[in-house]
């Protein structure tokens, strides 16, 4: 924001405008996905995002950065669908559940690691200096990709001669389909829309340094890496919907206090965005795994795509109406009304819970 002097809303256009071009890619790519090898149409997108993020790094002014957020979007909108879809075709529903906890956990490495150390370089060098470190790599992970991921089109052969449209009407014709959709989106809508103003809340308004701030990803990936595959163990055991209920309810006490955080011991906010990962980690494990049972698996990618994109077009809009409602001090930095972005936050996934039992009522097997 300092760097091309751009506003609260012009900064959250930024977030979001690689959740909307992911958004729209992945609605075209639902329409044919199914009809080519998983792994080729990973390869596809993943190239494609890390040209796009390499883009992000050598923007010279705000427009030019847009521009390759939409690009690496476009691409992105086709990897999360792939990965979930190679999961669910790989593992049965028993063993679903510790499959996600499992590929969550990468996520956690990727907070332990990733966040606080692209933080600490943008810190030392400049922010254009994490999107070229992620770009460099991504191109060196290409080669294990091609190698260790095996070819998977055993979908093809069940979908026939199927019409590019057919998926969409067994999707949007389904109750159970479109409560898990409607499920997943508003979860990540309710989610995102705290994240963004996270850092420069806990700069500008409690007081916290650039160099303190990392640690809550520190501490919140490292607790989530062994959390992860506990809470996919146990939504296994005890049953999918029991768990994400039970951690959705403790999340929301966090996200109160996150987006009403008083000036306190930095060790207290640890303590307490710690368990904040946890929880609602544990959530979306839980979650996914109830989600990716609802369709059979000839449609499991366009399925697994529209679900994807529309939980995309809601991180971008959580992304952006948070950027609405919240604005800051051009002189003290200071952010206002995030408290209002908490409450919406909060009644938003409550709300999740109640679309948890009817998706448990119309699939009985979850």
């Amino acid at each position: 924001m300092p760097y091309f002097h751009i506003s609260t809303q012009q900064f959250s256009l930024i977030v979001s405008a690689y959740s909307y071009a992911a958004f729209t890619s992945g609605i075209i790519a639902a329409f044919i996905i199914d009809n080519f090898d998983r792994k080729k149409s990973l390869l596809f997108g993943y190239i494609g995002f890390i040209v796009g993020t390499l883009l992000c790094g050598l923007a010279p002014d705000y427009k030019f950065l847009i521009a390759a957020r939409i690009m690496a979007g476009s691409f992105g909108g086709l990897i999360g669908a792939q990965v979930l879809s190679i999961v669910a075709d790989t593992f049965s529903y028993e063993r679903r559940g510790r499959a996600m906890g499992y590929l969550m956990a990468a996520f956690s490495v990727a907070s332990v690691l990733g966040v606080p150390l692209s933080l600490y370089v943008a810190n030392i060098i400049s922010w254009h200096a994490p999107f070229i470190m992620v770009a460099i790599m991504g191109f060196l992970l290409i080669p294990f990709i091609i190698k260790f991921v095996p070819p998977m089109k055993g979908h093809i052969t069940e979908n026939g001669n199927r019409k590019p449209a057919e998926a969409f009407l067994i999707i949007f014709s389904r109750k159970n389909a479109l409560l898990a959709i409607g499920l997943s989106s508003l979860m990540v809508f309710g989610h995102f829309l705290i994240v963004p103003f996270i850092n420069p809340f806990m700069e500008f308004n409690v007081g916290f340094t650039k160099n303190q701030i990392p640690l809550t990803y520190v501490v919140g990936g490292f607790a989530t890496l062994f959390s992860a595959p506990f809470f996919g163990k146990l939504a296994d055991k005890v049953g999918k919907l029991k768990v994400f209920v039970i951690c959705s309810l403790l999340s929301l006490p966090f996200v109160y206090f996150i987006t009403n955080m008083p000036a306190i011991a930095f060790y207290y906010v640890l303590v307490a965005t710690g368990i904040w990962f946890v929880v609602a980690n544990g959530r979306m494990i839980a979650a996914q795994a109830m989600v990716s049972n609802v369709i059979e698996p000839q449609y499991r990618g366009s399925f697994m795509s529209v679900n994807s994109s529309l939980q995309q077009l809601f991180v971008g809009s959580a992304s952006f109406m948070a950027g609405l409602i919240v604005s800051n001090d051009p002189v003290s930095k200071k952010i206002f009304h995030y408290e209002w972005v908490g409450y919406l936050s909060i009644a938003i996934l409550a709300f999740c819970i109640f679309l948890g039992f009817a998706l448990k009522k119309s699939t009985s097997d979850l």
